[in-house]
C-alpha cells in the first residue's frame, strides 16, 4: 500500500521525523533522570534521610 503525499511530502517526511526525534529525546531524559532520582534516593538512604511515605528506593512498586 503506498501512499502519495503529493507536493509537501519533503515537508510531511520531515515533520514526523523531527517529532519522533524530539519524543525519542525527551524519553532517553526521563529516563536518564528516573535513573539519576533513583540514585539519589539511594546516598540521602544510606546516609539515614528516610522517604516519609517508608518504602526504600530500590523497593518495586
Amino acid at each position: 500500500m503506498t501512499m502519495s503525499l503529493g507536493p509537501y511530502a519533503s515537508f510531511i517526511v520531515a515533520s514526523y521525523a523531527a517529532v519522533a526525534l524530539v519524543v525519542a529525546i525527551l524519553i532517553g531524559w526521563v529516563m536518564l533522570d528516573y535513573r539519576s532520582q533513583t540514585q539519589r534516593l539511594r546516598e540521602l538512604e544510606q546516609r539515614g534521610i528516610t522517604r516519609r511515605s517508608g518504602r526504600s528506593a530500590t523497593e518495586p512498586r
